[in-house]
């Protein structure tokens, strides 16, 4: 969702310039800032806006900068003229004198209300336009640079998965070595029959299958959503979750250090996809 764009037009007697940024947000939040004869047309802007943007804290600003022509501040003459006029009554004095005190008193300059010009707002309409453009293709290019990333992190983990599934064998080997030294230890004869079906107990209980074909289906579904068309970032990070699910259930299973240990480097990668997926629309 992070973007920027700017574009300065230049008319005849000002200098327009338009400038949105955005940043992440759930939602769209947006600050639209814009000199107050354009009002009218900010709910029409704030729509271009929806459209283009979609989600993000946006803040947009259209700065005017007067480079010449009529100002829109004026003498107010007929007030001047009053206040002369009484000041006469008082005392006499050069007019050139009364004009000073004059000009001194309220009301003796007024602002006149610029309108909007329709000609001149087609071109600050364009000027929005090609701004709104220049956001999205700096957001295309900030997509393309995590998507790079995302596809990078989910291919570390899926190694990692296969190294989880390598040294599986060995694991389970492992818990029945511990079980069976655990036995001998205890100096007791036992029942061979019973000791075996705790010890199917047990290694149905640390059984991964199911945890290993979800992980990489939900690994497959990321990619493939990460590839469609249209905005995504909610569903890859609901994916992202399920993910997580999958990773922690093999570690809470393991009972078996080295794999562990790859379980955390797979929390790891997904840890920085969660970051970075918050900038996804």
């Amino acid at each position: 969702m992070t973007g920027y764009g700017k574009t300065v037009l230049q008319l005849e007697t000002k200098k327009v310039t338009v400038e949105v940024k955005s940043l992440n947000s759930k939602n769209l939040d947006l600050n639209v800032r814009i000199p107050a004869y354009y009002r009218e047309k900010e709910l029409k802007i704030r729509k271009r806006l929806a459209t283009f943007l979609e989600r993000g804290k946006v803040d947009f600003s259209i700065y005017i900068e007067e480079t010449g022509g009529k100002l829109s501040t004026k003498i107010n003459a007929a007030v001047v003229n009053l206040y002369i006029d009484q000041l006469k009554e008082i005392v006499n004095g050069d007019r050139t004198e009364l004009l000073k005190m004059a000009v001194r008193m309220p009301d003796t300059l007024k602002t006149e209300r610029e309108e909007l010009d329709q000609d001149e707002w087609e071109q600050i309409a364009d000027c929005i336009s090609d701004t709104m453009t220049k956001i999205v293709t700096y957001r295309n290019d900030e997509g393309a640079v995590l998507e790079a990333d995302f596809i990078k992190r989910i291919a570390i983990i899926r190694d990692l998965l296969k190294k989880v599934i390598t040294i599986d064998p060995e694991r389970i080997a492992a818990v029945k070595e511990r079980l069976q030294k655990g036995i001998e230890e205890l100096k007791t004869k036992v029942d061979e029959n019973r000791f075996e079906q705790e010890l199917v107990y047990y290694i149905e209980k640390y059984d991964i299958t199911e945890e290993k074909v979800r992980l990489e289906n939900h690994l497959d579904y990321f990619l493939k959503e990460l590839s469609s068309e249209g905005s995504n970032g909610k569903k890859l990070g609901f994916i992202s979750q399920e993910i997580g699910r999958e990773i922690n259930t093999i570690g809470s299973k393991a009972n078996y250090a080295p794999m562990q240990k790859m379980v955390v480097e797979m929390k790891d990668e997904l840890e920085k996809i969660k970051e970075q997926n918050l900038n996804v629309l």
